[in-house]
């Protein structure tokens, strides 16, 4: 069956898998949830959103190896290097906040702020709070790209760069999974782009049952779930 309004961009849906490649010849074949999906590895890129010291680092040894928020890294490291070499764009989208917060409304400044604790450089790009984890390397072919809300595709030029990149199916990394993961990933269902989640390489500091619906959500009515595994031993399709 093909699923939409134009020719130039279909889906084609059978039973067991989902080609999302819009008629490429060789795409690339992905096990996923709910259905094993063919992408086009040349109009692919992944969003890794928020992976930097203010979430994902602490200053304990200890307590930085239970860090729920660091977990996605050994996958990222892993993940990262292999989609590069197939030609799928790395993106890494975090905070980078003006020093005078002068775009930022009191509604954006208050979950760091409950208690009249905010920090006046947090998150500011250039910051150590908002740099990258070490552990992670960004690589010069990599996109750079500062967001101000919980959407990355609020006030930044996110979708610019995307749409002129050719860019048509988006996988998602990161923290936190039910804030600005999920908050980035409904935008780019809203605007029309193709949604994988890649499961091990994303983690959130909040209850389990956060987690937990955010997946439901996804996989029920966003897009697609997958992990490291499946996409580094995805095959190519021929169709």
């Amino acid at each position: 069956m093909e699923l939409g309004s134009t020719k130039a961009n279909l889906w084609r849906i059978d039973s067991n898998i989902i080609d999302l490649s819009r008629g490429v010849e060789t795409p690339l074949s992905i096990d996923a949830r709910p259905k094993r999906v063919l992408v086009d590895a040349s109009a692919t890129a992944i969003l890794v959103i928020d992976m930097q010291n203010l979430f994902c680092q602490t200053a304990d040894e200890q307590e930085q190896k239970q860090l729920p928020t660091a977990q996605p890294i050994p996958s990222l490291r892993r993940l990262l290097p292999y989609l590069r070499s197939i030609g799928i764009r790395v993106i890494w989208l975090n905070w980078g906040n003006r020093a005078d917060k002068l775009n930022l409304s009191p509604s954006v400044l208050y979950p760091f702020n409950k208690d009249g604790g905010f920090q006046p450089s947090m998150l500011d790009k250039g910051s150590l709070d908002a740099e990258i984890v070490e552990n992670l390397k960004v690589e010069l072919e990599d996109v750079r790209i500062d967001k101000y809300r919980i959407s990355g595709f609020w006030d930044t030029p996110l979708d610019s760069i995307l749409r002129n990149l050719r860019i048509q199916t988006l996988m998602f990394a990161g923290v936190n999974l039910d804030q600005c993961v999920y908050a980035t990933l409904l935008d780019a269902n809203c605007a029309g782009y193709d949604c994988i989640l890649v499961e091990d390489c994303t983690a959130t500091l909040s209850p389990s049952y956060c987690r937990d619906a955010t997946m439901y959500n996804i996989e029920k009515a966003l897009g697609f779930i997958t992990d490291t595994n499946a996409i580094t031993g995805a095959t190519i399709a021929r169709v």
